[in-house]
């Protein structure tokens, strides 16, 4: 037991515990109101954006994950930095109009806004489960992270007492996500990500010194990680597959229910301009972090004899944790882990909230008690904000972790299917929604069988054409089905006027 790692962890996790609490009373609003639980009020000014959108896309398993890709498979796994750099001028773009039509008839989610565009709450549902099982997973890897820190100071037991201290963690979470909504996490990002940017700094100053320099660093590496392997023999290989994953990954990121709650948390279009421009500070040290990866490599890590048992049982998640203990005293190891736990606090808090929304607007209101009033509303949101949190501890506990990853491998390519009646629809009603649903089932079962022909271990499949292969991320490749089968549909579809709902907005609502 790392008691001193340990004691620093605790004080650190309780401090952010008590922040969650305190803001209740942060910003005041009626936390009876959704709009006030669930976004803040819809007062978040840009600094507040700022770190709570960089506590939404940069989490505790992205800390994990990023470093761990690029230390177990070399270096496919930087296509993270690209695709972050990618999403910020689509952010500037689009998301505005979606935050200005939200605001104009108390949108929610995203699932609100396809209601109201196309009046039709089958589409509707449809993005909605999306959202909520794409989620489930997700917020199950942030209590991965947690878990794997919190073994890594040597706190393991069999049985229920091993699980205990991510039981305490999940009931700290549940509690102040229901007392305070939104707020918690925002106030704690603030937090979170002063931690991380003091932890990732120090890693790469430190751990280099150490090796000798980053020559001596670079030139551990093995050839075959360090670089992406060439195509040959009339197949594309990780050229493709890098370009394809940033890209598709791109342009998932922001069509996350947790990210776009964060959105439509703020207090304007101006705070989500600024933060598209702001945000890239992020890319730089998620660029600094999947260094880590190589680090780790240098260091070798996994061959260090304490740190067996615990790369057979995590893999190379663990590599990050063991580069840190290999590498600080027991004082630093007790803050850099307290940020990456707190760094999945807070993603895991705002992706419970933003799938309670979901349920409570798109499947409760609508389905279950459309008479509700707006207290009960807030009221089931809440509820259901725990039950997410209970699923996905029972994730962690009693399923296989491959299972979680293999899920939220499957999450990306099944929210990248909700963009043509997403995306598209900010700019234009005229795909017809009975297609866009159609579209969005072929996208979904096409991209699943895709994963599943792979056994779910890679999101990459190789496509062929006329002699040339080109593997490929498979939300790309379903969601061209996906959008070619929307398109013809609409054509068929759209002279028939039954098959048209009412649009609630006008073209003023997207420029407020």
């Amino acid at each position: 037991m790392n008691w001193t790692a340990l004691i620093i962890f605790v004080l650190l996790f309780g401090f952010v515990t008590a922040i969650g609490f305190v803001a209740a009373n942060w910003r005041r609003g009626d936390l009876d109101q959704l709009h006030e639980w669930g976004l803040a009020g819809r007062r978040l000014g840009t600094v507040v954006i700022w770190f709570l959108l960089g506590g939404d896309v940069y989490t505790a398993y992205t800390f994990i994950a990023v470093p761990a890709l690029v230390f177990g498979a070399g270096a496919i796994g930087f296509f993270a930095l690209p695709y972050t750099i990618m999403v910020y001028p689509l952010v500037f773009l689009i998301l505005p109009r979606m935050w200005a039509v939200a605001r104009k008839h108390n949108y929610i989610t995203a699932a609100d806004f396809i209601q109201g565009r196309h009046g039709n709450r089958w589409l509707a549902l449809a993005v909605a489960v999306t959202g909520i099982v794409a989620t489930m997973p997700y917020i199950a890897l942030q209590l991965l992270g947690i878990e794997v820190v919190i073994g890594a100071m040597g706190v393991q037991a069999p049985g229920f007492l091993g699980d205990l201290p991510l039981i305490i963690a999940f009931v700290i979470l549940a509690a102040f996500t229901y007392t305070s909504g939104l707020r918690a996490p925002a106030m704690i990002a603030v937090v979170k990500d002063t931690l991380i940017y003091i932890t990732v700094i120090a890693m790469v100053v430190v751990i280099p010194i150490e090796i000798g320099g980053y020559a001596k660093l670079f030139a551990a590496v093995p050839e075959a990680k360090l670089l992406l392997t060439p195509p040959k023999e009339g197949n594309l290989g990780q050229y493709s597959a890098y370009a394809t994953l940033a890209l598709g990954s791109a342009f998932a990121l922001f069509l996350y229910p947790h990210t776009m709650t964060a959105i439509l948390s703020s207090s304007g279009r101006e705070v989500i301009r600024r933060n598209a421009a702001y945000l890239p500070a992020y890319s730089f040290l998620l660029g600094l972090l999947a260094l880590t990866g190589f680090m780790a490599l240098a260091v070798n890590v996994d061959k260090l004899p304490e740190f067996v048992p615990q790369f057979a049982r995590y893999g190379s998640n663990f590599a990050v944790p063991a580069l840190i203990l290999h590498s600080f005293p027991d004082w630093f190891v007790g803050i850099a882990f307290a940020a990456i736990a707190i760094g999945g606090l807070v993603p895991a808090a705002i992706m419970s909230i933003a799938a309670s929304n979901l349920f409570t607007r798109n499947i409760y209101v609508p389905f279950i008690n459309p008479d509700r009033t707006p207290k009960q509303e807030s009221q089931n949101a809440k509820i259901v904000s725990l039950i997410v949190k209970f699923g996905a501890l029972i994730f962690i506990i009693f399923l296989p972790l491959q299972y979680a990853i293999q899920l939220q491998l499957l999450g990306g390519i099944w929210i990248s299917q909700t963009i043509p009646a997403v995306i598209v629809s900010l700019y234009s009603a005229w795909l017809n929604p009975w297609a866009l649903l159609i579209g969005w089932a072929v996208g979904i079962v096409t991209g699943t069988w895709m994963a599943a022909s792979q056994g779910f271990q890679s999101a990459v499949v190789p496509f062929s054409l006329d002699g040339l292969t080109i593997p490929g991320y498979a939300a790309l490749y379903a969601l061209g089905l996906n959008f070619a089968v929307s398109i013809v549909l609409s054509l068929v579809l759209n002279p028939i006027r039954a098959t048209r709902g009412t649009d609630q907005t006008v073209a003023a609502d997207y420029h407020m």
